[in-house]
């Protein structure tokens, strides 16, 4: 692996995300606790022994510098490095990244010294574990162009991926991004010849693109000169070229989530705590999942009820109620409080003892959860201060609203408090 180079693509925006990704990019979103989205793929690199990273961000890339900075430094030994590359106006290109391939394209320079076979593109949104060097030997194997790793996918989600048609050699002959209607019922296809049972076909007749792709390093430099209008590799570079190019479909078939919006981070999260056997788990000694490694204390809870809730280091909770939740770094719950099917970020650091003493008088807001505070079906993103006797529990079942003034958004009924916000005493939202 030697001769390959990872790029993880940071995304736009984060629009889908909003408003974990106000203050931060998406990459650096907090998962499962104690991680960061972008730790996924930079895993999935050196475990599949992988170690010339680039990760291309655009917005808020601050915390995200932060992050990759403090822990991925290898050794002097090799030429392993996690880097991060940032958009940059220069006189041959004024804009911004303008899409994925317009990402890669303004930075084909830098990527060119490095002399590799391969190219590796990757997404920096998606939860999954998975070994690159067989997708890579696949690509070598049948001599593509391009390799897409696809996954087969039900009819109710397909109109947000990809979705390709293969022959019976595995090359793509078709490629329709995100179609709708009846181009969506054209891309459908036998999923049986992927190996799937007819009842599992009958399920997923569809097979989408994981938006993960190698490139034959020379043919990726040449798609990019000679289409430079062209600036997504989903939508326009990869069905350009369907037919001209030999372009293959590698079958993943482990577990897979595109959790860029929302709704699928939140329930992505908290599928993270079921039993016996969640549907992907953080503990797999064989192909770890790396992050910043922290010398915080043991998490302490004095008189707790808790179930089916994973809690990260340094938490401090008293005599609370939690259910079905995840607790992210520093977390604090004072007693009194019922937390059930949420997602607690934590904090970035401690209040001094001093600061913390709050007698519900409404004039201070300590960081963390007041006491006799209730919270279900939320997000409280980092370092938030929710004072006492609040309920954050969407009474009355709103699908969307756009609080910012108050410090908190609903998406897909989900409640969403902002990184910093402070929900004082008595609030009901």
């Amino acid at each position: 692996m030697k001769n390959v180079l990872a790029i993880i693509l940071g995304g736009g925006a984060g629009t889908r995300l909003y408003p974990l990704t106000k203050l931060r990019a998406k990459p650096a979103v907090p998962l499962a606790g104690k991680y960061r989205l972008i730790d996924v793929p930079v895993s999935n690199c050196i475990n599949s022994e992988i170690y010339k990273i680039y990760v291309l961000t655009q917005f808020n890339s601050a915390s995200l510098n932060r992050h990759i900075s403090r822990t991925y430094n290898f050794s002097g030994f090799n030429e392993g490095f996690v880097e991060i590359l940032a958009a940059q106006q220069t006189p041959e290109n004024p804009n911004w990244f303008q899409g994925t391939a317009d990402a890669v394209r303004q930075y084909i320079w830098l990527f060119e010294d490095w002399q590799v076979d391969e190219y590796l593109i990757l997404s920096g949104d998606h939860l999954y574990r998975m070994d690159y060097r067989q997708f890579i030997q696949r690509h070598r194997d049948t001599n593509a162009d391009v390799t897409i790793s696809v996954v087969p996918m039900d009819e109710e989600r397909a109109s947000d991926f990809g979705l390709v048609k293969i022959d019976d050699n595995g090359r793509i002959i078709s490629f329709s991004e995100k179609p709708k209607g009846d181009a969506l019922k054209a891309m459908q296809v036998d999923t049986t010849t992927l190996g799937l049972s007819t009842e599992q076909a009958k399920q997923n007749p569809y097979i989408a693109s994981m938006g993960i792709y190698v490139f034959k390093a020379s043919v990726l430099r040449d798609l990019l000169k000679h289409s430079p209008d062209q600036t997504d590799f989903g939508k326009e570079i990869i069905p350009s070229v369907a037919k001209s190019h030999n372009i293959q479909a590698f079958l993943f078939d482990g577990y897979w989530e595109d959790i860029g919006t929302i709704k699928a981070f939140y329930e992505a999260n908290l599928a993270l705590t079921e039993q016996p056997q969640p549907p992907f788990s953080f503990y797999d000694e064989q192909a770890p999942i790396y992050t910043r490694g922290r010398s915080l204390p043991p998490t302490k809870m004095l008189n707790c009820q808790i179930t089916e809730t994973m809690i990260g280091d340094g938490c401090i909770l008293k005599n609370c109620q939690i259910h079905h939740s995840v607790l992210g770094i520093r977390t604090r719950i004072e007693s009194g409080c019922t937390i059930q099917d949420s997602l607690i970020m934590g904090a970035d650091y401690y209040q001094p003892f001093s600061e913390r003493q709050s007698e519900c008088d409404g004039k201070t807001v300590p960081l963390g959860i007041g006491a006799n505070t209730t919270i279900r079906g939320a997000i409280i993103d980092k370092n938030a201060r929710i004072g006492c006797d609040v309920q954050i529990i969407n009474k009355d079942h709103v699908e969307e609203a756009a609080r910012e003034e108050l410090g908190f958004y609903i998406r897909s009924g989900i409640i969403v408090v902002f990184k910093n916000a402070i929900i004082p005493d008595g609030m009901v939202i």
